[in-house]
């Protein structure tokens, strides 16, 4: 089936990617500056703001009592832009306490002509009091007391949202309801807590890719200016995590799965500090001061003019997207190419193929009930609270309800396999495995799903080469890998894709337990498509049936298919042209 001269020989263009993008890496583009200083944020004031707000508002659930009438106090201390600059807006949204009503405050200060700046920070929280949290809606308000005194040209607007503990129903609902077009959008996190925790700039989106690097530069640079530190960021591995699947718990995911150019400036980084974390008005002087240099860098310089761009930067290089995608590409063609050669193969030699192919998709088809029956639970309201995006860890309890959920969706998985699985087997008239036929079914649909999924996200697609080689040799008869030693191979084959999911919990602070409740809460809520989950549910079934072949003992002898069955191996323009073709030799005669 695997032909070690066509695998070999398809490493080439993998050199030759190589060499490519090894001269493709390019230097990354200078912050925009500014030589406006931001004397004009009063710490002092701000920090003041900040206490009388967590005093009278102190349990800001989203939708809340307290969230609501806190947005009516924000709407009147934002009205110093001038009177009819504030609107306010309520919206049904999914949030941690489920479908709630939330209200939306914009505040805009009108300028010249071309597109705008948008400032950003919620006001809920999951906890009480959660001080440090509320403290980007008291720079907000601070921000807007500097931009009412002219001293802005462009046009910005203030926003208050709720949704922001998880969810991000209110930054959703206020991307419909902002004066178009939008330059930039700066989200305010926490700005005042004494413990702080790097990346102080985050610019995920939701729907892939991160912010411009101008934008995350011209933060970085004012954040260095004012704080004297690097704002610091995450290594290459957890980039092209977050770009292999795109998810993010802080405002700025959303404002980019919109197409918006938005960053977070926190000094907790992407998730919320504790609800009892102590402030500082020193740090929210100098936080504040970061965000307002940054605005008046936007405000003076040239347009950031795109969204979210999907590429890499490491040793302080960028690798563009096309790179990716050619060396993952390379990197997988010699999967492809002797897979096609393979199933050419056996096809030629009359094998099952079809029932093979079969059986592999039946082994799908436990992954996809799993991922359906969530959606069902979702849909049903048995799940509760169902927020539309990732949700920090600790948002959504994973409580006894979470655990009976997990432990029906592994029962519902465990059903499939014994029960559904076979029955699409029988049906589909596809028989126990045999070798070469169902080898060459597993390596074909999974690299097709490979293919899928480069098209698709080269930066996911990466994490299946490893796989994709190491499960072509340990299934393909010409190496014939003992027992243990397929087993080694499947282990490692399965590290990139662990290393990613430990990555991502480790980013977003999940454990274990959290981690398996929010991917369910991803799936059931409509963050992880009908699609994605389907393709990768034909993935673990390849996967799975790729480990079933590579277990298993070599077939007996009276278990392979007989030559007389396969066909004639060499054929001329009209038959057979083999050995024997012109009769038989005096030798055989005699004999």
């Amino acid at each position: 089936m695997l032909d070690p001269r066509i695998y070999r020989a398809a490493f080439l263009p993998v050199f030759l990617a190589v060499l490519v993008v090894a001269f493709s890496l390019e230097a990354r583009p200078r912050g925009i500056g500014t030589t406006l200083a931001p004397d004009a944020f009063d710490g002092s004031v701000a920090f003041a703001t900040l206490g009388t707000y967590a005093e009278r508002f102190p349990a800001r659930r989203p939708g809340g009592r307290d969230d609501t009438r806190l947005a009516e106090r924000v709407a009147r201390d934002l009205s110093v832009l001038g009177r009819g600059t504030v609107r306010t807006f309520r919206a049904e949204g999914q949030t941690i306490d489920g479908e709630q009503e939330l209200m939306t405050v914009v505040a805009s200060r009108p300028g010249r002509p071309g597109p705008g700046l948008v400032v950003v920070a919620h006001r809920d929280a999951a906890g009480t009091p959660a001080k440090a949290e509320l403290s980007g809606t008291a720079a907000l308000t601070e921000l807007a007391r500097v931009a009412a005194a002219g001293r802005l040209r462009r046009t910005v607007s203030f926003v208050s949202t709720s949704g922001g503990s998880g969810g991000l129903a209110g930054a959703q609902e206020a991307i419909e309801r902002l004066p178009q077009p939008i330059n930039a959008v700066l989200v305010l996190g926490d700005l005042a807590s004494r413990t702080i925790h790097k990346p102080w700039v985050v610019s995920w989106s939701n729907g892939g890719g991160s912010a411009p690097l101008r934008l995350r530069r011209t933060l970085e640079a004012a954040v260095r200016a004012e704080t004297g530190q690097d704002a610091g960021g995450p290594r290459a591995p957890a980039q092209w995590a977050r770009l292999a699947f795109p998810m993010t718990v802080s405002e700025q995911g959303a404002f980019g799965e919109a197409g918006e150019a938005s960053v977070l400036l926190s000094a907790t980084g992407e998730l919320p500090p504790e609800a009892g974390a102590p402030v500082d008005e020193r740090r929210m002087t100098v936080f504040g001061r970061a965000a307002l240099r940054t605005i008046f860098a936007l405000d003076n310089g040239p347009d950031i003019a795109s969204g979210p761009k999907e590429l890499l930067v490491t040793q302080r290089k960028v690798l563009p997207y096309w790179a990716v995608v050619l060396l993952v590409g390379a990197a997988l063609f010699p999967v492809w190419l002797a897979v096609l050669d393979g199933l050419a193969r056996v096809r030629r030699r009359k094998l099952p193929v079809g029932a093979g192919l079969r059986w592999v998709l039946a082994s799908s088809l436990p992954f996809a009930l799993a991922a359906v029956f969530a959606v069902v639970l979702g849909l049903t309201g048995l799940i509760g609270e169902l927020p539309g995006a990732p949700v920090p860890a600790g948002a959504v309890p994973a409580d006894s309800t979470a655990a009976g959920v997990v432990v029906a969706l592994l029962l519902v998985f465990a059903l499939g396999w014994i029960g559904l699985r076979p029955v699409a087997c029988g049906a589909a008239a596809a028989r126990t495995p045999l070798g070469d036929a169902h080898g060459a079914a597993a390596l074909g649909v999974l690299a097709s799903a490979s293919f899928v999924v480069w098209l698709a996200n080269p930066f996911a697609a990466g994490l299946l080469v490893l796989p994709a080689h190491l499960w072509l040799l340990a299934v393909a008869p010409e190496v014939r890998l003992p027992r243990i030693a397929a087993g080694v191979v499947g282990i490692l084959a399965l590290v990139p894709v662990a290393l990613v999911a430990w990555s991502l919990a480790r980013q977003l602070g999940y454990g274990p337990g959290e981690a398996a409740w929010n991917l369910v809460l991803m799936v059931s809520g409509g963050h992880i498509g009908p699609l994605v989950w389907l393709v990768w549910s034909v993935v673990a079934g390849a996967a799975v049936s790729v480990g079933v072949l590579a277990m298993r003992r070599p077939p007996a002898q009276g278990d392979r298919v007989p030559v007389a069955a396969r066909g004639a191996a060499v054929r001329g323009p009209r038959t057979y042209a083999g050995p024997g073709s012109l009769g038989g030799t005096d030798s055989a005669l005699r004999r």
